[in-house]
């Protein structure tokens, strides 16, 4: 199967009350590194982001920070970023975290992660992209958000592709853990692939 040379991570700049959400955002950038695979991430350096690109980084992975130039005037910004690019507004912020990514992960968050998940997650119900889009569910968090969409199918504002099985052309994935995650995506380009469901994009 093909690694996606770079994945987006949505994230939570702040920790949540449990310790295992921090903790999948320090394996997560594990992996990424050393899978060599690109972090593209929103750029702080507090809470599951900074954990994330911290365990990126240290472990000799490639980070690429995007961040609005608000953000980084409160200095809040990762500094050892490998790539740092500040955006004129959240807008451009997103538009270049789609630019520049294979796959996007959602890790435990806020309003702005759930804001930044259902943006790409719309897209590719809309087929305007064939990237995948994976929930990690660390201990079931992002479980509301699943009953909704279900909610959405069963009510017919849904087509049942929405959500599904690990494989297949389903638009929203989910992983139970962070080692879960390189194989969900795995999967899905492999299925997409054989499907021409998407153009190859990786070297």
């Amino acid at each position: 199967m093909t690694l996606p040379r770079s994945v987006c991570v949505f994230c939570g700049s702040n920790f949540g009350t449990d310790p295992a959400y921090a903790q999948a955002a320090r394996d997560l950038g594990q992996i990424l590194a050393k899978k060599k695979v690109k972090l593209v991430f929103g750029g702080g350096n507090v809470g599951l982001m900074g954990e994330v690109a911290r365990a990126t980084h240290n472990l000799g992975g490639h980070v690429t920070s995007i961040v609005p130039k608000a953000i980084a005037q409160m200095e809040l910004q990762f500094d050892e970023a490998d790539e740092a690019i500040v955006t004129d507004n959240m807008h451009d912020r997103k538009g270049r975290m789609f630019a520049r990514s294979d796959a996007f992960v959602a890790l435990p968050g806020g309003i702005g992660t759930l804001e930044e998940v259902i943006e790409v997650l719309s897209w590719a119900y809309l087929a305007f992209h064939s990237k995948p889009i994976v929930l990690v569910n660390i201990n079931n968090y992002w479980d509301p958000l699943l009953h909704l969409m279900k909610h959405l199918v069963d009510h017919e504002f849904a087509r049942p592709q929405l959500l599904g099985s690990v494989t297949g052309n389903d638009v929203l994935l989910v992983a139970d853990n962070a080692d879960q995650v390189l194989p969900v995506i795995e999967a899905a380009l492999a299925y997409r692939y054989a499907d021409n469901l998407m153009a190859p994009a990786f070297s």
